[in-house]
């Protein structure tokens, strides 16, 4: 077999010979090159941005693809991280993660499914019918955190629903912890049932010896990854992997070509193929700077008042993660007596720098391999300043987060017939009790505290409602106020 060329971009060499051989393009898009785009649109992106911008099909290949572009670039992104198959995706993760749970399960076949799950895997179970079994994440009740579920876990659910088709588990979490995918897919295959793993937040981990193991080293079948999160793909850029003969790879491109759209963007391909020819060629060293730089980051975040960086003894142990990603610096801001909310508001606000993750108690900022000492410097720089700027906020708005016996709602009908059935819209002081008709999603992470079909409880219900007055983001919910909540049709 022929060793993979990493030095090769196959999509970005497409584009630069559509370029240079000057084609005059008769097709969409119809900016024709930045030729006809809004003069105030190209000051503001670039013309470059459109010269990428060309079919997919008869622009950076040919009528037939017969230069094989998009296969080539696909395979040497599977060499990359030891897939057999990969797919690009232009719709995110989002997308990759239906497409892998339709290849696995039908309408009204089982999946076991970890709840810490992603508001995709949610819309993918309304969209197919699937019925889920829900798999209980680790829960950290003193820190109110989830972590990925234990093997054992999924072997309890395997043996309580022999008939599942399959398994998906979430791993590494938002937060970076990592599940025992090994044990995980080890559970699976005596079964001989495939596991999917969201991988959308470790694009990176394959090209580090320090960080965690990765799907497709750890026996996974179906691997979904976001090469914007971690990596230096463009939004909405994804892969899907696959190894294995569980799934035929023929089927999972057609559950994928379902949804996926017919009018990809070149500019996405593009930045998926760089990205791989990066990694393959630089990725340990690229990851081992961003490495040593989280280090130092945490070092110094740990020494100012009020603040604590979860690391691996907060995160990994008996009932806990298994693994430990230290990129993601979650900053645990208790002390401080404000809220991730609050802090994320002030730091955006007067210092310029925006944080990705926010809960009622800490603020998460993702160090990548773009980052150096100058960026850590002036993060650095401004967690002092809301340090000392905390007393003068005020004291953090209450969020009544319940215990992780009072998060759990039973599931008493299909997703996708609460979703789709006749609902009505509720008072929420008189919504306890009735069956949840759409998705309540806390964002980021977006890991719904409510689903279609199950039957809502008033702990919960307290979690959104302080939570919204504190400042926490519901983007789905159809009452942005929460002062209704749509639910099945009684009678």
């Amino acid at each position: 077999m022929t060793a993979a060329d990493h030095t090769r971009a196959p999509v970005l060499e497409a584009l630069a010979e559509y370029r240079s051989e000057g084609r005059l393009s008769f097709t969409p898009p119809g900016h024709k090159q930045a030729r006809g785009a809004d003069p105030a649109v190209r000051e503001v992106l670039g013309d470059a941005v459109f010269h990428g911008d060309v079919l997919a099909t008869g622009g950076l290949d040919d009528r037939l693809t017969r230069g094989r572009v998009l296969q080539r670039a696909q395979e040497l992104m599977a060499d990359a991280v030891h897939a057999e198959h990969t797919f690009f995706s232009t719709c995110g993760s989002s997308l990759s993660v239906k497409a892998a749970m339709l290849a696995v399960a039908g309408p009204h076949e089982k999946l076991l499914i970890g709840r810490d799950a992603h508001k995709s895997v949610v819309s993918g179970l309304i969209l197919s019918g699937i019925e889920p079994v829900w798999v209980e994440p680790s829960w950290d009740a003193r820190r109110h955190l989830a972590h990925p579920p234990s093997a054992e876990a999924f072997e309890r659910a395997f043996a309580a629903h022999p008939d599942a088709k399959g398994a998906l588990i979430t791993s590494p979490t938002p937060y970076g912890a990592s599940a025992d995918l090994r044990a995980v897919a080890e559970v699976c295959h005596r079964r001989s049932a495939p596991l999917i793993v969201d991988e959308a937040w470790g694009a990176h981990l394959p090209f580090h010896p320090d960080l965690p193991s990765w799907a497709m080293d750890a026996g996974a079948d179906i691997c979904v990854t976001s090469i914007h999160k971690m990596g230096s793909g463009l939004e909405q850029g994804s892969v899907f992997h696959l190894r294995g003969d569980l799934v035929p790879p023929e089927l999972l491109g057609m559950r994928a070509d379902l949804l996926g759209t017919t009018s990809p963007s070149s500019l996405i391909f593009a930045g998926l193929d760089g990205w791989r020819r990066q990694m393959a060629l630089r990725g340990r060293e690229l990851m081992g700077g961003a490495l040593e730089l989280a280090a130092e980051v945490r070092a110094v975040v740990e020494e100012i008042d009020g603040m604590h960086v979860n690391d691996r003894d907060d995160f990994c142990g008996p009932g806990l993660a298994h693994g430990f990603d230290p990129l993601p610096v979650v900053i645990d801001i208790e002390g401080l007596g404000v809220s991730g909310y609050q802090a994320a508001d002030w730091l955006r606000e007067h210092r310029g720098v925006v944080a990705h993750l926010t809960d009622h108690r800490r603020v998460g900022m993702q160090i990548t391999h773009a980052d150096d000492r100058e960026t850590a410097g002036e993060l650095l720089a401004a967690l002092k300043d809301l340090a000392r700027a905390a007393p003068g906020l005020g004291p953090a708005p209450r969020v009544e987060v319940p215990s992780p016996a009072g998060l759990r709602m039973p599931q008493v009908a299909l997703p996708r017939d609460a979703f789709f059935g006749p609902t009505e819209d509720v008072p929420l002081d008189r919504a306890a009790g009735r069956v949840a008709a759409e998705m309540i999603t806390p964002y980021p992470p977006g890991i719904p505290a409510v689903l279609p079909g199950e039957r809502l409880a008033e702990p919960v219900l307290r979690y959104l409602r302080s939570g919204l007055d504190a400042g926490m983001y519901l983007p789905d919910p159809t009452d942005p106020a929460l002062e209704t909540i749509r639910v099945t049709a009684e009678g």
